[in-house]
């Protein structure tokens, strides 16, 4: 197997490690490709392996008895899928899919809680990244509360766009409306007036961000909280 060079990875996490540290994950990294609705995580299953992400988007989703599913978090290439497996759960309380096409990095369980034991840097990285990761889904609950769905549509879109790695990406209104927990006429409409302002287009199944500024502008203050704690915690942008 070739060596890893840690120049090369995009996964923030990886890529902030000191060498050495990394390199007690570099001989248990697999790279691989995330295709749409990939599951990562079954809810009620055992964790194999971890996946740092180096491209694409993954959620987590809490599915309901009613047969309902809601979005609960975003992750992308500033985080990694998996975490209960550092503090010794082994089975996944939440499910976790790919709603963007990518790439990743996979540790078995084992071999991530290895040089978890090992590594200093690593688990204060890791705990970094947990209560950033449990800020946005704080926020996000608070923001679905109390704030309209053209804010919460737009802060959305906002963290889509953070992750796509370009200003088209994949999205249709039906996944929208999915992962906001409202109707999909009510995101039709909403998007349809975001579109006629000039912020964004789509087409087939494509959205375009045209004006990043305005969508800012337009999503509540949620998006710019969530970022803060990121680059606080990580010296990241993409909350």
């Amino acid at each position: 197997m070739a060596k890893i060079e840690q120049s090369a990875v995009r996964n923030r996490l990886l890529a902030a490690l000191p060498p050495a540290d990394f390199g007690l994950l570099a001989g248990s990294l697999t790279a691989v490709d995330l295709p749409l609705k990939l599951p990562l995580l079954e809810a009620d299953e055992p964790i194999p392996a971890a996946h740092f992400i180096e491209t694409g988007m993954a959620s987590y989703i809490c599915y309901l008895a009613n047969g309902g599913m809601q979005e609960v978090g975003l992750v992308g290439s500033e985080g990694m899928v998996g975490l209960p497996i550092v503090v010794g759960v082994e089975r996944a309380a939440h499910g976790a899919i790919v709603q963007m096409q990518g790439t990743a990095w996979r540790i078995d369980a084992a071999a991530l809680r290895q040089a978890f034991r090992e590594s200093d840097p690593l688990r204060t990285l890791l705990f970094r990244y947990a209560l950033a990761l449990h800020g946005q889904t704080v926020q996000s609950a608070a923001c679905n509360a109390h704030h309209v769905l053209e804010e919460r549509l737009a802060r959305w879109l906002l963290m889509a766009h953070d992750r796509a790695g370009g200003d088209r990406f994949p999205m249709t209104h039906e996944f929208m409306a999915m992962m906001l927990g409202v109707r999909r006429a009510g995101v039709t409409i909403t998007a349809g007036a975001l579109r006629q302002a000039g912020l964004i287009s789509y087409a087939q199944g494509q959205m375009t961000v045209l004006d990043r500024a305005a969508l800012e502008e337009a999503s509540c203050e949620c998006y710019g909280i969530v970022r803060g704690q990121f680059e606080e915690l990580l010296g990241s942008k993409r909350g």
